[in-house]
Parts: C-alpha cells; sequence; structure tokens
C-alpha cells in the first residue's frame, strides 16, 4: 500500500520531478560523489599512490593545524566577517525593502535594476572598482585625501583598514538581492491588514513594526538559519580578489577558503588543505543543526526542519 501511494504521488507530481531532475543531479555530482575523498583527510596523500595506497595518519593532519596559530587566526576571521556580514546585509536590506515598498511604482524597476546589479558583477569586476577607489597613486579617496591637504594611504598594505572595507563591499554586492527577497516576501502579506491598521490611524512605522516586521519573521529567521550554516564557509572571491590577495593584510583578511587554496596552489598539500574543508564543513553542519533546534524550540513554525 505505501509503495502504491508513493507512484501515485509520483504521478501526480511528475512534472514537480521533472523540473528539479536537473538540480538533484548537480547536486550528485558535484556534492555527494566527491564525499568519497574526505578519507585524504586522513591520510597522507601522495599522487603516485592514489586515495586508496596512500599512508593512513588518523588526526595528525588536523593536529598540525589545530597546534599553529593560523587554525585561530582563519577560523577566527570567517566567523567574524560571516557575523558581520549576515548582520549588516539583514538589517540593511530589510531596511530598502520596506522602502522600496513605500516609493512609486514608476519609480520601482529603476531602483531594482541600480540595487540589483552588483550581485551579478565577478569578483574580478568589483576587485577593479574597488581598486579605483583604493589605488594609491590614482585612487579617488587618495585623491580626495591629497585635496583635503592629508596624506595618502597605502590601503592595500595596511591591515586594520580591511575589515571596514570588506563589509562595505559585501554589502554593495549583497544587498540588491537580499533586499528583492525581502521586498517579495512584503507582496506577499495581505493587503487587508493594512488597509485595517490605516482605518485604526496607525502610521507608517507603526505599521511596519507591527504588521510588516512581525510577517517577515518566519522569511528572515529561515534566511539566518541558511547563513548560519555558511558561517565557516568564507567568500573565496571576496578575500581573494578584493585585497589582491596581499600577504601584509593576511592578519585581518585571510579566511578558511583563501587558507585551503594557498595550501594547495603554494605548497600542494592536498592532506592538509581536505582536513580544513572537512573540518569547515561539519562545523558548518552543526551550526545549521544547532540554530534550527533553539529556532524550534521557541517557535516551532518558524523552524526549518
Amino acid at each position: 500500500m505505501k509503495r502504491k501511494k508513493a507512484f501515485r504521488f509520483f504521478g501526480r507530481n511528475i512534472e514537480l520531478f521533472t523540473l528539479s531532475l536537473p538540480a538533484v543531479i548537480y547536486i550528485f555530482i558535484m556534492a555527494y560523489i566527491p564525499m568519497f575523498g574526505v578519507v585524504i583527510a586522513f591520510k597522507n596523500y601522495r599522487y603516485d599512490k592514489g586515495i586508496l595506497g596512500s599512508e593512513w595518519i588518523g588526526f595528525k593532519n588536523f593536529e598540525f593545524l589545530f597546534k599553529s596559530e593560523t587554525a585561530l587566526r582563519i577560523t577566527r576571521n570567517t566567523v567574524v566577517y560571516n557575523l558581520g556580514y549576515m548582520v549588516l546585509t539583514t538589517i540593511a536590506a530589510l531596511t530598502v525593502a520596506i522602502l522600496l515598498n513605500e516609493i512609486a511604482k514608476r519609480w520601482l524597476k529603476i531602483y531594482q535594476t541600480a540595487l540589483i546589479l552588483p550581485f551579478f558583477l565577478s569578483w574580478v569586476v568589483m576587485s577593479y572598482i574597488t581598486q579605483a577607489f583604493l589605488d594609491h597613486e590614482n585612487g579617488f579617496i587618495n585623491s580626495w585625501l591629497v585635496t583635503a591637504g592629508m596624506e595618502k594611504i597605502s590601503w592595500y598594505f595596511e591591515a586594520e583598514y580591511w575589515p571596514y572595507i570588506l563589509n562595505i563591499v559585501h554589502l554593495w554586492k549583497a544587498i540588491g538581492f537580499s533586499a528583492m527577497v525581502y521586498y517579495a516576501g512584503i507582496l506577499g502579506i495581505d493587503g487587508e491588514l493594512y488597509e485595517a491598521a490605516r482605518i485604526d490611524g496607525a502610521k507608517r512605522m507603526q505599521m511596519v513594526t507591527n504588521i510588516t516586521i512581525p510577517q517577515l519573521t518566519p522569511l528572515i529567521i529561515i534566511l539566518l538559519i541558511l547563513s548560519i550554516g555558511n558561517m565557516f564557509r568564507g567568500d573565496f572571491g571576496l578575500h581573494f580578489f578584493i585585497p589582491n590577495n596581499n600577504g601584509m593584510t593576511y592578519s585581518t583578511t585571510d579566511i578558511i577558503d583563501t587558507y585551503i587554496y594557498r595550501a594547495l596552489s603554494e605548497i600542494a598539500d592536498v592532506s592538509m588543505a581536505s582536513a580544513v574543508g572537512l573540518y569547515q564543513s561539519f562545523v558548518g553542519f552543526v551550526l545549521v543543526v544547532s540554530a534550527n533546534l533553539i529556532v524550534r524550540r521557541i517557535n516551532e513554525d518558524n523552524s526549518l526542519f
């Protein structure tokens, strides 16, 4: 009986299953098949012996990583940056979405296009735009500083400025897409709620705080849970291309993803890179499950699963 019900359910939704098939195949090939390579993290991998023939060394790759100062630095940077990106983008995108809902409809497409355009630019292009502002000789900001009678700043050699720069660049690129997601959520709110509030004499700010934000709370929580899952998976393009992979700024720009890249490209240590990647994925999984459990205890309807 269960099989018959399953076949009937599949037959009724054959179009949806067919539409999802390319995504399922992509995830299976790109995410599940490579999981076999996780074993490299526990081996001293040699190209001539292959994955199965390489020597098993247990947790030595992890021991070497955690005994070094690098592990603390890249973990701290990855977590702190992602927390900053998450909080700033959520607040800014939610504010922009609410403002978009208030403007005249005839101007909406212009604002939408201007906001979402940076999201589709590659980090390589974004790095050139950033360099146009920060270049030591001809950058816009240094030119303005000289005009104002101040000294130029060597942005690409001064590590202390990069936490602010990276947060600003990330916000510039991400705010448009996130705002559109929240704006779509606002459009899904029942208009009768606003009409009833207007009849009761509610002002715009009161409607935002008592209708818009509470109605968007489930969407905000789901997006935050997904963001928490990616807290240990930094944005490689942002942290590699924007600072130009400059060793002088590693103390404030280096994250787990850029460290893995250097472990593979500079010292060709596949085992160490795999160990860091496994550590990154495992902690991300634990964070998602933990965040979902916390939300589920507070309000089960707002949990992801």
